[in-house]
Order: structure tokens, then C-alpha cells, then sequence
């Protein structure tokens, strides 16, 4: 056995150990997902709380009351597609 032949098993080794800890990775995140949840809907919900986040950062930088309202008109039906969601 030469150094090089030690050195691939090493590598070997360590790119098994690689695929592994990845493969635990998934394997997690399916277990917080639970059984029977739909990616697509947890997709949705992402971008809904993203989308919610920016308009209340925008409804605390704006000082216009027309604007105000037209954010937390969007605020409101934001609010009600994610509780459809989570039914």
C-alpha cells in the first residue's frame, strides 16, 4: 500500500461520511414536516409570512393615510389566506 492509496481511502471515507450527514439532513427536515404535509402549502405560507413582514415594514415607514389604509387593506387579506391555509 503507497501513500496514495491511503490517501484515497481517506477520501473515500470522508466523502461516505459526507453523503451521509446529508442524507440525515433530509431525513429531518421530512421528520418536521410530519406525515401528510403538503410542501406546496408550506411554500405558500413562506411567502405569505415573507409578504407580511415587508408591509408591515412598509406600514412603519409611511406617514400617508391613503397608503396606510391600502397596507393594512393587504395586511387583512394576507391574514385571511393564511388561515385558509392552515385549515
Amino acid at each position: 500500500m503507497s501513500m496514495g492509496d491511503a490517501g484515497e481511502g481517506l477520501v473515500d471515507a470522508e466523502s461516505r461520511l459526507a453523503e451521509r450527514m446529508e442524507e440525515r439532513e433530509q431525513e429531518k427536515k421530512k421528520a418536521k414536516l410530519g406525515k401528510g404535509v403538503d410542501p406546496e402549502k408550506v411554500r405558500q405560507l413562506e411567502s405569505l409570512r415573507l409578504a407580511r413582514t415587508e408591509l408591515d415594514r412598509q406600514l412603519g415607514a409611511t406617514a400617508h393615510e391613503t397608503r396606510r389604509k391600502q397596507i393594512g387593506q393587504a395586511i387583512a387579506e394576507i391574514d385571511r389566506r393564511v388561515a385558509e391555509l392552515k385549515r
